[in-house]
């Protein structure tokens, strides 16, 4: 069995977003190319064989929220999706994301996250500290647990 889950998105980020930020954004979220500078997730450390045949850690970069189509355990379809402030009653950026995700994956992706709630609009923020962003669900399970960011760290389940 794999140790999947649906990582569900949904708020709305301030405006002011840089465009090399909105660059690196779109890129995470399997809508446009890599930029030269990734700044929002530092690295992207993964173990591969080495020459010698001992592990190595090496940096990979890739995009974190960037899967589209059928769901693989899950069900339904993986999406990412950006409107910028101008298409948007509000003013703000609007992100929804449902993907995929392994708990391997949790850490890259927390710091995406992170990065998200740090953006987040006031309406995200909860009277604990909280930023709520979304919600989580294994694959095998019927309950969403919330998923919420509190002192620059992701509630994972």
């Amino acid at each position: 069995m794999a140790d999947i889950y649906e990582l569900s998105l949904a708020l709305n980020l301030r405006e002011g977003l840089s465009d090399q930020e909105v660059a690196e954004l779109r890129w995470h979220l399997g809508l446009g190319p890599k930029p030269e500078r990734l700044g929002i997730v530092s690295a992207f450390p993964m173990a591969v064989e080495g020459e010698d045949g001992e592990p190595v850690v090496v940096d990979e970069p890739v995009p974190l929220l960037a899967q589209q189509g059928e769901a693989w355990k899950v069900g339904g379809v993986l999406v990412s999706v950006l409107l910028s402030p101008q298409d948007t009653r509000h003013g703000t950026w609007a992100l929804t994301v449902r993907q995929e995700i392994h708990p391997d994956e949790f850490d890259s992706t927390g710091e995406l996250l992170t990065w998200l709630a740090s953006r987040a609009d006031d309406r995200h923020h909860t009277s604990t500290g909280e930023i709520r962003l979304g919600w989580t669900r294994f694959c095998d399970s019927d309950r969403f647990e919330p998923l919420a960011v509190r002192n620059g760290e992701v509630g994972w389940p």
